[in-house]
């Protein structure tokens, strides 16, 4: 496939699974046996674990929005910077709903093979936005040896 082909692989799945929510057409976007190395270790092979993943982000941020920024590939490499924003409606890792909005930048690879998504990496801001969605606290200030800094 040519690296515009790869391009509108990713840009359709941002597009319809990211932010349409429409896991129908998973089976269509993913490979079966893709690896999502985001993903912890129980969901990160294969088309289930990349559905779960997507159910759960789904229920986190139901308003969430990926904004893609800027688009770069290379042979079978998509690379994106991007915008996410959303208010957190479902439980975090144990944390209830925080009822919070963020905003944050990510920066996502991907490896096509075979006109479908094979392999994903992220990049996240995930202290910002457990700061900006009232988890955890803003860590303190750094020590210095001037007091008055």
């Amino acid at each position: 496939m040519s690296v515009e082909e790869n391009k509108a692989v990713i840009l359709r799945f941002f597009d319809e699974v990211v932010n349409g929510q429409n896991l129908d057409v998973l089976d269509e976007l993913v490979a079966e046996d893709v690896v999502n190395h985001s993903a912890t270790d129980e969901h990160k092979h294969g088309i289930e674990g990349f559905r779960h993943v997507s159910q759960w982000g789904i229920a986190l941020l139901p308003d969430g929005r990926y904004e893609i920024l800027d688009i770069i590939a290379e042979g079978d490499m998509v690379a994106c910077r991007v915008r996410v924003s959303g208010t957190m409606q479902g439980e975090l890792f144990g944390v209830p709903p925080t009822g919070k909005s963020f905003t944050a930048e990510h920066v996502h690879w991907h490896r096509v093979a075979g006109g479908k998504l094979a392999e994903r990496w992220a990049v996240r801001d995930d202290l910002g936005t457990l700061i900006q969605l009232g988890i955890v606290d803003p860590p303190g200030r750094f020590k210095t040896d001037d007091p008055d800094r």
